[in-house]
């Protein structure tokens, strides 16, 4: 399994952009679209390669007023590594 890269951005591949056909947001890339839920889309809208995992942890929490993310977005930031969405 790979790791999610130490300050997580968006791959080139893909741009993040809020659909409104879709009423979401969406990851598109030359052979389609990605649609996200709200979570991956927040998580997302941080890999802007200037943050590392814990201020990107650290601003879900306190933007949604709850803790313990830790787990979840590290799995999701891994996933998303894993399938070429973040570098």
């Amino acid at each position: 399994m790979n790791n999610a890269p130490e300050k997580p951005a968006l791959s080139k591949l893909f741009r993040l952009q809020w659909e409104e056909t879709q009423n979401n947001y969406v990851l598109l890339y030359p052979e389609g679209m990605v649609k996200l839920n709200q979570s991956a889309a927040e998580i997302l809208k941080r890999c802007d390669g200037k943050r590392d995992s814990a201020a990107i942890i650290t601003d879900l929490e306190s933007t949604f007023a709850v803790s313990g993310l830790q787990a979840d977005v590290d799995d999701f930031l891994r996933i998303a590594h894993e399938r070429g969405w973040i570098r």
